[in-house]
């Protein structure tokens, strides 16, 4: 036990000493969270919008009104035809322009929307956003219809990008780094020094993840603090269970690492390795960007076997809607499952290239 003590202890003095390494892993995470928290969001806020009237009654005056009091939007042109706002819109003036009708004050109606549709998921927001600014206290005079958000109110995409950013760094960094870690030592010609000292071979391996472990249990609590303090996203449920679900997941990414790090021969050939098999499907296909179930058939099947889709779907689960640990157990079985299939595997490979 100690000289496996003594394993850990070497690499994560190694791991200290190299700035470059530490810059990485605990920079990245703060400036994932600030930019997907306050810069890269689809948050619909001062939507640039020309007004399109002939007359400027009671009624279209306290729409307009409506309009530019919300956070949504912010007039900025009002003029006489639909042709002068496509003009605006086209030289990228405005974003979008709201035409009332002549019929307006009477009927309660006529009223179009020209939206620049270069963005079609940013022009539905807007659209749904408007609609809604515009008519719903009319139409609340004429129907029961009422819309209650549940989960998220404000409507705020961090809630969203927050558990999404949690299971893609925790992948990276875990896998990432495991790899070049061991690849490193192969490239050196000291994982043979280190494969004929007392300590059995398999325990060297194991020491050389344990610093890795211990960082991405700090880089989750890390994100998990900035999440609540600083972007506003709250931890519905249970604290235990988002840390518990979470530890099964750094274990499945080391595993992964370490399956890459018995395929590579070099640090580059393992970044690479990582770059395409964890870069890119856990931005396409785990339902970080882009809903799953919007994909085609044939990535859908794809994206079954993607972990960073099950633990995203989890913590999202646990920590906006905050159900229960019975609620998650299809993801947590799966995240489970693949842990043991990757971990015998990287072992079982390990272990042949030792014969």
């Amino acid at each position: 036990m100690k000289q496996f003590l003594s394993f850990v202890i070497k690499e994560a003095k190694h791991i200290l000493r190299d700035k470059r390494t530490m810059l990485i892993l605990f920079g990245m995470p703060v400036v994932m969270m600030l930019l997907f928290g306050f810069a890269i969001t689809t948050d619909v806020k001062n939507v640039r919008t020309v007004v399109v009237t002939s007359q400027m009654d009671l009624q279209t005056q306290q729409a307009v009104d409506r309009l530019a009091q919300s956070e949504y939007f912010s007039i900025t042109h009002t003029v006489a035809t639909p042709q002068e706002a496509e003009r605006l819109i086209r030289s990228q003036q405005a974003d979008m322009a709201v035409v009332f009708g002549k019929d307006f004050a009477s009927r309660k109606s006529g009223v179009q929307l020209i939206v620049d549709g270069s963005d079609p998921n940013m022009a539905q927001q807007w659209t749904n956003f408007a609609q809604q600014t515009i008519l719903a206290p009319l139409a609340a005079h004429r129907s029961s219809l009422s819309t209650k958000l549940l989960y998220n109110p404000q409507m705020k995409s961090a809630y969203n990008f927050v558990p999404a950013i949690m299971g893609m760094l925790l992948m990276l960094i875990c896998a990432m780094m495991t790899s070049i870690s061991i690849v490193r030592e192969k490239e050196r010609g000291t994982m043979e020094v280190l494969l004929v000292s007392p300590v059995r071979p398999l325990m060297v391996i194991i020491a050389k993840a344990v610093p890795y472990l211990v960082l991405a249990f700090t880089i989750l609590v890390v994100i998990l603090l900035m999440s609540r303090y600083v972007l506003g996203v709250p931890l519905a449920g249970s604290l235990f269970w988002i840390v518990a679900v979470s530890i099964i997941y750094i274990l499945l990414a080391l595993s992964l690492g370490l399956l890459i790090s018995n395929i590579a021969q070099t640090q580059l050939v393992a970044l690479l390795l990582s770059a395409m098999v964890l870069l890119m499907p856990v931005v396409m296909l785990s339902g970080m960007m882009f809903p799953v179930e919007s994909m085609p058939q044939v990535l859908q099947w794809v994206a079954a076997v993607v972990p960073p889709r099950y633990y995203i779907d989890a913590m999202r689960k646990l920590m906006i809607m905050g159900v229960g640990i019975g609620e998650v157990a299809k993801e947590v079985l799966v995240l489970t499952g693949m842990t043991a299939l990757l971990l015998t595997v990287a072992l079982k490979k390990f272990n042949v290239r030792l014969e």
